[in-house]
């Protein structure tokens, strides 16, 4: 039997066992997540930086770096911030779990008692995240961190969805996607609120770093906030330190209309994961497979039929 109130009291104290326990119930909608998701007590003034970008960007050594710096702030009461990280990871197609393990891309900050770090699976979900992440990021801001940092899924331009949940997204780049641009500039290239091009020591990092800002010349002015490109090299820790100022700095220039764009975008995502629960695609088969013998068959009136339902 789940006592929400004590359940509840330890997410307020930040006591990781029971935001493990509370992360669990509504990962996998165990019975009474719905119930302990209404009684949250979110902190929005948490903020939430979204990392993303395309497979070998050097992501997750990114957020090893930003995590070595975070974890040396003091927040207002003087104590070590305590940062949260979910990783999204893609899912085993046998198990539905995380594939890539967190303690083996941020294995040096595991015994870190400031750092939680919690991997998530897609579990088939587009846009490089999972469809849980909403919930989830609730649950961390409903504990007692100071930042909250989410690695997306490396699947390329469908990983705008992260733009729904963070305060501030960065996009990784690296040199080598020098003649990406293009392609890339239709998808992530316009969510982005900071630029990172990491691996800035290999050849061609300034002429590519030029040309993303050629390429943000087309891109409308948003928000009072220029969108700057910051290099970096992850792996040496070089360009961190002024990353995270930018980030913060960014923090201070989120506008309220954009604050209310975030709730309308998570209320919509939230709408349409209540629409489609219990449809899954092994559901329609069996129901296609009839409705497809019928003479006037039309896919449009079977989705129809299956919605108002």
């Amino acid at each position: 039997m789940i006592v929400f109130d004590e359940l509840l009291q330890g997410l307020k104290n930040g006591d990781r066992r029971f935001l493990a326990r509370a992360i669990t119930l509504v990962e996998n909608e165990l019975r009474g997540y719905e119930e302990l998701l209404s009684k949250l007590a979110i902190n929005k003034q948490i903020p939430v930086t979204g990392i993303t970008g395309p497979p070998g960007a050097g992501k997750s050594t990114l957020i090893n770096a930003l995590l070595k710096n975070l974890s040396t702030k003091k927040n207002a009461n003087g104590d070590p911030y305590q940062i949260a990280v979910l990783a999204v990871d893609p899912s085993s197609p046998f198990t539905h779990g995380s594939l890539l393990g967190d303690r083996l891309r941020m294995y040096e900050h595991f015994n870190n008692p400031n750092i939680y770090i919690r991997s998530l699976a897609t579990r088939g979900a587009l846009g490089g995240l999972s469809a849980k992440t909403l919930e989830v990021i609730d649950v961390m801001r409903s504990a007692r961190f100071d930042h909250i940092l989410i690695e997306t899924v490396g699947v390329g331009q469908s990983e705008v969805e992260i733009v729904a949940l963070a305060d501030t997204t960065i996009v990784v780049l690296v040199p080598e996607a020098g003649d990406e641009i293009q392609a890339i500039k239709s998808g992530i290239m316009e969510i982005a609120d900071i630029f990172v091009v990491n691996k800035s020591d290999r050849e061609g990092a300034d002429l590519f770093a030029s040309n993303v800002i050629k390429t943000l010349h087309d891109r409308p002015f948003k928000n009072n906030w220029n969108v700057p490109v910051m290099k970096t090299i992850a792996s040496g820790n070089e360009g961190v330190d002024s990353l995270v100022e930018m980030i913060y700095k960014h923090l201070q220039k989120v506008p309220p209309e954009k604050n209310l764009q975030l709730l309308a975008e998570r209320t919509y995502r939230l709408i349409q994961q209540e629409k489609m629960r219990g449809i899954t695609v092994a559901d329609l088969l069996p129901k296609l497979t009839v409705a497809m013998k019928e003479k006037d068959f039309n896919v449009y009136e079977f989705v129809r039929k299956i919605i108002v339902n």
